[in-house]
């Protein structure tokens, strides 16, 4: 078994890394001359991964993120540093802090990856492998079926994506929980069983334990699994459709949005729905889409002939045409230096002084003689962003003030539609 689990891995890793930019494997399969960074908790998955790619001739650095929450934790982080010391690897120690807001485990979760990426980038590794498995697959799928989840919610989560300038990969994605133990287990090497997967308090251990009693119906991790890759499949083909409506629908025009209300409503249910949420994060970036209820009701407000406004991002009808745009309230008393991306969208770019920063428009739209030449709602207008200099407006390029200066979004053409993906 250890030998087969050691070529699966080999081989997964192949498919993955060449698509992130590593140097394709030799005649003979091996691997390059690039160094990996690998995410290593202690956990019985990650232990496995450090060894499979250390008996892989991968060049590898570990990160290790303690997140302060159990006071054994310090001594855990200091053991895998021993291990990888014994195995030639470099490792480094991170360490995160939960501010008490939101949910625990999502911002644990968020603030490593944050870490480790800030990490990553410090030591010019382009990319860091996660050891998530077939059964972290299967119990969010569990988890997210229990929130009503579509499709989108219940597909497997991503074996490679982009964050924080980084490549993250999920090279264990079909190898099981337990195949990762008897690897261990036969290669005499150690792990340590973190005692809060056992908490029941947290919604992946009840999902954990709800798997071992599907298990005898035939709904174990590989099933279930098996259904979220399924899925996966159907969500890349709706997102090729609606990368295709969008061209149909949706007129991108910068600060906003038009959206042709009958090409619109000429598509089925479910394009009409990724339609709107694609929008939304075009014009309001944000970690997580509205949920699907409140997109639904979106929609019937537009097709009834209303306005409405969903997630910092308003829908207005001017003069026949409909729009999306940001929401002013929404970046009210946002500020950013000038060298800084402002509402995680914009970018300024022209002569700048000190003390300058940028904000929304607002009530300087008064001192914008031109704005109504833009073809702009005035709506649109308010929540630009502009440059200012001790409460004087320099700069207001959406509204036509201020030559010289321009406002350039952060995102590439072929990004500014596309669905997030499932991390």
């Amino acid at each position: 078994m250890t030998g087969g689990l050691a070529a699966r891995f080999g081989e997964s890793l192949r498919l993955l890394l060449a698509p992130a930019g590593f140097t394709p494997p030799n005649h003979r399969g091996a691997f390059p001359d690039e160094q990996l960074g690998l995410a290593v908790s202690g956990g019985g998955d990650s232990m496995a991964m450090l060894h499979l790619a250390v008996e892989a001739g991968l060049r590898v650095q570990a990160v290790t993120v303690d997140h302060g929450l159990r006071p054994e934790a310090a001594a855990e982080a200091a053991e895998v540093g021993r291990i990888c010391a014994a195995l030639g690897v470099p490792h480094q120690v991170l360490r995160w802090q939960w501010d008490g807001n939101g949910n625990l485990q999502d911002a644990a979760r968020r603030g490593r990856r944050t870490l480790i990426a800030e990490w990553a980038r410090l030591r010019g590794l382009a990319t860091v492998a996660l050891a998530h498995t077939e059964d972290d697959v299967a119990e969010t799928f569990l988890m997210r079926l229990v929130r009503g989840a579509g499709v989108d919610g219940l597909s497997a989560m991503a074996a490679r994506w982009q964050e924080h300038g980084v490549t993250f990969l999920r090279p264990l994605l079909a190898v099981s929980r337990a195949d990762l133990r008897d690897y261990l287990g036969a290669g005499g090497h150690r792990w340590i069983d973190d005692p809060s997967n056992d908490n029941t308090r947290f919604d992946r251990v009840r999902a954990r334990k709800a798997l071992a009693a599907l298990a005898p119906l035939g709904l174990g991790p590989a099933r279930l699994a098996e259904v979220a890759g399924h899925l996966a499949e159907a969500r890349a083909a709706l997102g090729v459709a609606t990368d295709a409506a969008w061209d149909r629908a949706i007129s991108d025009l910068g600060l906003a949005l038009e959206l042709d209300l009958p090409a619109l409503a000429a598509e089925p249910v479910e394009i009409r729905r990724r339609l709107l949420v694609a929008v939304i994060r075009r014009v309001a970036p944000a970690d997580y889409a509205p949920r699907g209820a409140a997109v639904q009701g979106l929609l019937a407000r537009l097709q009834a002939g209303r306005d409405g406004m969903l997630a910092g991002c308003r829908f207005q009808r001017v003069k026949g045409r409909l729009w999306a745009y940001r929401e002013a309230r929404a970046v009210a008393g946002l500020t950013a230096r000038p060298d800084q991306p402002w509402d995680g969208r914009w970018h300024f770019a022209g002569p700048i002084s000190d003390g300058a920063e940028v904000r929304a428009l607002g009530a300087g739209l008064s001192l914008c003689p031109d704005w109504r030449a833009t073809g702009f709602p005035r709506g649109a207008l308010l929540a630009a962003p502009a440059l200012w200099q001790e409460g004087e407006l320099i700069a207001a390029p959406h509204a036509g003030f201020g030559p010289g200066y321009s406002v350039n979004p952060l995102f590439s053409a072929a990004a500014l539609h596309q669905s997030t993906h499932s991390h």
